[in-house]
């Protein structure tokens, strides 16, 4: 198979529309551009002519099937496929029988992760620096959160190359607007490459009663957990392929809402993890932390970042907050057991249909790391950063519901702050904090019988959730295309593993990254790291939020710029921006200069958004702050944003 190559020459001059819409309909002949030349003879009479067809598209001999399974607020150290105290047996025999690649980035939070995932390329440079969701978007190129034809989608590369391709789960990038059953439908899955799609579009939803969409329809849910019915539908559309197609290649998306709040799954599964977190998450970090090292996913001298001030000593907590902290962390262990459960039945299911040995799983264990929006008492049925009580009446409200924890009635479940550190093991920071390693760094397995001969084997690559899509296409022996119908595509910007899935020593290629979002910004290049959190904080927003004030003002000039040498410092314990200052100015230099090429101009923080400066026409300007953040986090409405 050759090098994956940003561009490419693919070129196909092209005639008769009709005639080539006709064959793609029933013939499955490619979908990437709308004309096909033809080669044949048009006479008078048939007698004087000659037909043409053009040959049907077919997936490279020997292409594998190809599974991307992506998790929602999941940290570095949750699952025990890399040392965390949650079981996940069917990730740690994906891991063991295949790579983990311990150096991945996302990009600290979901949406920009998924587009930068299914176009291969930044996340502002498909104009995703935000969200797709009315009041978090913009009219800027990097934040209208709609993802341009040019910017086309690996499931639009595959399918135009001989593969069925489906999607379950959460979406996330269709724009709020155009999210109803009326349309338009070209930036829903089916409209960027999926023949088939079963989920929900916005970024939460009810485990119980979610926002679910079937292709274009929206549909009522039968009452089961979602992660069930995904899992049920993901198996049906292989199945209904391979029996109309045998051995026809196919992909899958599967994108469960987990481990996302609200934290909900059935007490079969956060039961049995009863009394396994009374310890608490001081012990959790020291013992994930020793079982990393044994595994060998972190450097054995590594060092534990100290407590967050905002996260109290377990041993100095009541035993009522003991008592139900430990209850949330319990709820979110089963979810995520309960979620790898679901996966190991697609898995099951390939291996008894004899589909897993010629089939390649990228694992991403969490879009970005874990969530801090349960905030330091956690959440069952608040609003996230609206609660507008405070610490000690939300533990109240709290114990005195500790049974609707991770129940239907859980609409917002989320675990306290101090099991977010816990779980984001061995890194500081967390999901949204861009400019830190806990925001960005995941777990990925990827596992490929055929093409992997290495069992167990490590990778330390530096790479980036873009490099998934040029990955997947050097294995499938697949160039990407000059032209999704009919449209000239931008460049990829994701730099192949392929080398590296046969050679642990492989170059790292991928040499430069900037990070963003909303204010907290990084730019990484060839192991030295720069990064800014901006101020204030979401906890100083929710603080003022709470008492119905508008936040502090922000200012970008006056935010504090570290630096890291990653080769040596993996988790940002040594800040040398006053050593190196020559080495600081010249990275933010390369972040001015990336913001520029990829769309990130103007910068846009939350204040921005709270205090309504962007304008979008389909928000309502009326509403007040408070109102506008229920709006953002009611689950199972589109507009939900984390």
């Amino acid at each position: 198979m050759k090098n994956f190559k940003n561009k490419t020459t693919i070129k196909s001059p092209q005639k008769g529309l009709l005639i080539a819409a006709l064959l793609v309909a029933q013939f499955g002949f490619s979908q990437t551009n709308s004309e096909t030349e033809f080669k044949g003879t048009i006479g008078k009479t048939l007698a004087d002519s000659k037909e043409y067809w053009p040959e049907p598209v077919t997936a490279p001999k020997g292409a594998p099937n190809v599974v991307w399974i992506l998790l929602d607020d999941v940290g570095f150290g949750a699952s025990s496929a890399f040392g965390g105290l949650i079981q996940t047996p069917t990730f740690d025999e994906l891991a063991n029988n295949g790579l983990r690649y311990t150096n991945f980035h996302t990009t600290a939070i979901c949406a920009p992760t998924r587009a930068a995932l299914l176009t291969g390329r930044n996340s502002g440079r498909v104009h995703v620096s935000g969200f797709s969701h009315t009041i978090l978007s913009a009219g800027f190129p990097g934040w209208d959160g709609r993802i341009p034809a040019d910017k086309g989608t690996i499931a639009e590369i595959l399918r135009a190359n001989g593969y069925n391709t489906f999607a379950v789960g959460k979406y996330g990038v269709t724009p709020d607007e155009d999210a109803t059953d009326a349309g338009p439908f070209d930036r829903w899955p089916t409209g960027k490459g999926f023949d088939h799609f079963y989920g929900f579009l916005g970024s939460q939803t009810d485990q119980y009663n979610p926002d679910l969409v079937e292709d274009q329809v929206h549909i009522k849910p039968d009452g089961r957990h979602l992660n069930e019915l995904i899992t049920d539908k993901a198996i049906s559309y292989i199945q209904k392929q391979q029996k109309a197609a045998p051995g026809k290649p196919f992909f899958l998306y599967y994108a469960p809402g987990a481990a996302h709040a609200p934290h909900q799954v059935a007490t079969k599964w956060s039961d049995p993890y009863k009394g396994k977190f009374d310890d608490g998450w001081d012990a959790y970090r020291e013992k994930v932390i020793a079982n990393q090292k044994k595994l060998g996913v972190i450097p054995n001298n590594a060092v534990l970042p100290e407590r967050n001030p905002l996260i109290t000593d377990w041993k100095k907590l009541t035993p009522d907050q003991k008592k139900v902290y430990a209850r949330f962390m319990e709820v979110y262990a089963g979810f995520l057991t309960y979620t790898d459960y679901e996966v190991g039945r697609v898995v099951n299911y390939l291996k008894e249909s004899g589909q897993l040995e010629n089939t390649v799983i990228f694992v991403a264990i969490g879009d970005n790391g874990a969530s801090k929006e349960g905030t330091t008492e956690g959440t069952i049925n608040q609003s996230l950063f609206s609660q507008g009580t405070s610490d000690d009446e939300n533990l109240k409200k709290n114990l005195a519901n500790i049974d609707e924890i991770g129940t239907a009635k859980g609409l917002n479940t989320n675990y306290p702050l101090g099991w977010a550190q816990a779980t984001n093991v061995p890194f500081k920071n967390w999901k949204q904090d861009a400019q830190s390693e806990g925001g960005t760094h995941n777990p990925l397995i990827v596992f490929y019988p055929k093409g992997i001969k290495e069992k167990g084997g490590i990778r330390n690559q530096y790479s980036h959730v873009t490099d998934l899509l040029p990955t997947t296409l050097d294995i499938a022996g697949i160039k990407a295309p000059e032209y999704i119908n009919n449209v000239k595509q931008d460049i990829i910007q994701g730099s192949t593993l392929y080398a590296s899935l046969n050679d642990p020593k492989a170059e790292s290629l991928h040499k430069v990254q900037y990070y963003y979002i909303f204010g907290n910004r990084a730019i990484y290049k060839d192991g030295w790291k720069a990064g800014a959190a901006h101020l204030p904080d979401s906890f100083a927003v929710k603080k003022a939020l709470g008492k119905d004030e508008k936040p502090v003002a922000s200012n970008f000039d006056t935010d504090v710029w570290e630096l890291y040498n990653l080769n040596e410092d993996f988790n940002e314990r040594n800040n040398l921006a006053k050593k190196y200052p020559e080495k600081l100015a010249e990275l933010k230099q390369l972040f001015d200069e990336q913001a520029k090429e990829n769309n990130v101009y103007p910068l846009i923080d939350w204040q921005d958004v709270y205090n309504r400066r962007i304008h979008n026409t389909g928000a309502d300007k009326g509403k007040t702050l408070q109102d506008l953040v229920k709006q953002v986090t009611k689950p199972g409405s589109a507009g939900s944003s984390n």
